[in-house]
């Protein structure tokens, strides 16, 4: 369980001012001491995860935040941290320890709606007190999902985790896929894989494993070759394959060995569609052909990796688009979970294929860019259009 990967993962976060009883909460519900338990308020700074199997949904990460009424400048830091967990939740825990909600708690329920986030408002320490008739009059009106719970109780924890499992997203109770509905059992898949300095040691990249599983649970074969290996595996497969996918970084000289009537795609255009929207993204990157010179792109990685002399995102990408429009281009990289709150500054967002990011927190990051009038795109499609192979690489698809 502590193995499945990052973006494939609900994520979970508990959100609530200081001293409301979050720590204790997610100690409740996993029935596990985790997080540290204090009347101090502040005694939890950064966020504390938690992974956690929630039957019948699965592998599930829990956040435990800072308080958002922290203080100081530390404090200030410390709620930020807790806003950028917030980008990247599938479901809120909002926890309340007091009868009557204030107006800064009707704000922290709006910016919750406001996100589209799924949340749940928890009465805690309901041993002690008991939330006032018109707050529930209030929530009831509003049509707003609530619980009273004591954390030391343990029917309560179960009646909670019974309310959050109810609260999963649809993306999540599905079994998405990447490239199973275009393959059938007993068909051949030629995974292109390079080897180069950003391969991780030992191992091959998150999308490439999850494609090659996804190839066997449908009982297709995979064969994973290098860019230099094409033409040599199919000169002596014996049967044609029903899809050739590669790295995108190796697309124009996968391309060039891949005979024409081979449907053909990127691993990173496949999880445009896995992940995120791949139509929208489609659209986004018209505005590749509108940059001027000197206009802002924000590339963004969701994850963070040591950085090479051949970095896809740092070096490829700027390189290859400048020599397609023949300018230069100012770009600034966004690493990680650091998505600007302020995207107004960037003629183009262009995303890598997520792999780290939940399908959930992919789309959400795509809305923030449109709620800005800032079109985005991906990495995979993007590097196509640099190449000449877009047509080619989305078709597998049915554009």
């Amino acid at each position: 369980m502590a193995a499945v990967p990052r973006g494939e993962r609900l994520i979970i976060t508990l959100l609530g001012r200081r001293n409301v009883g979050k720590s204790s909460l997610i100690n409740g519900i996993t029935e596990q001491d985790i997080s540290i338990v204090s009347e101090t308020p502040g005694t939890t700074t950064d966020a504390v995860a938690k992974h956690y199997e929630l039957i019948p949904v699965g592998p599930v990460t829990f956040y435990d935040t800072a308080g958002i009424d922290d203080i100081g400048e530390l404090g200030e830091q410390r709620v930020k941290a807790t806003r950028r967990v917030l980008w990247r939740s599938d479901v809120v825990m909002l926890v309340f320890d007091k009868e009557d909600l204030e107006d800064h708690d009707k704000n922290s329920i709006k910016e919750l709606k406001d996100m589209e986030i799924p949340f749940l408002i928890v009465f805690n320490k309901t041993d002690l007190y008991k939330p006032a008739i018109e707050t529930l009059a209030y929530l009831d009106k509003e049509e707003l999902p609530y619980i009273t719970v004591s954390a030391q109780d343990k029917d309560d924890m179960f009646a909670l985790r019974k309310k959050l499992i109810d609260l999963v997203p649809e993306y999540f109770k599905k079994d998405p896929v990447i490239i199973g509905d275009i393959i059938n059992p007993g068909d051949f898949v030629v995974c292109i894989v390079p080897i180069d300095l950003s391969a991780p040691k030992g191992r091959i990249i998150l999308p490439q494993v999850q494609i090659i599983r996804e190839i066997l649970d449908h009982d297709a074969v995979a064969i994973t070759v290098k860019e230099n290996e094409i033409k040599e595996v199919f000169a002596n497969l014996g049967k044609k394959p029903t899809l050739a996918i590669t790295d995108s970084q190796a697309v124009l000289s996968a391309a060039a060995a891949v005979p024409e009537d081979v449907p053909f795609t990127t691993f990173s255009t496949a999880f445009a569609r896995y992940k995120a929207d791949l139509p929208t993204l489609l659209n986004g990157l018209k505005t590749l052909d509108e940059l001027e010179e000197g206009d802002k792109v924000l590339i963004a990685e969701a994850c963070s990796h040591h950085v090479e002399c051949d970095d896809i995102g740092r070096y490829k990408i700027p390189k290859w688009i400048e020599e397609y429009l023949g300018k230069k281009i100012d770009f600034e990289i966004a690493a990680g979970h650091d998505y600007p709150d302020d995207l107004t500054p960037y003629k183009l967002i262009i995303h890598c294929g997520g792999c780290m990011n939940t399908g959930l927190e992919y789309k959400r990051r795509i809305r923030h860019a449109h709620a800005q009038g800032v079109p985005i795109t991906n990495y995979g499609i993007l590097i196509s259009k640099t190449q000449g192979l877009l047509e080619r690489v989305i078709k597998p698809f049915g554009f």
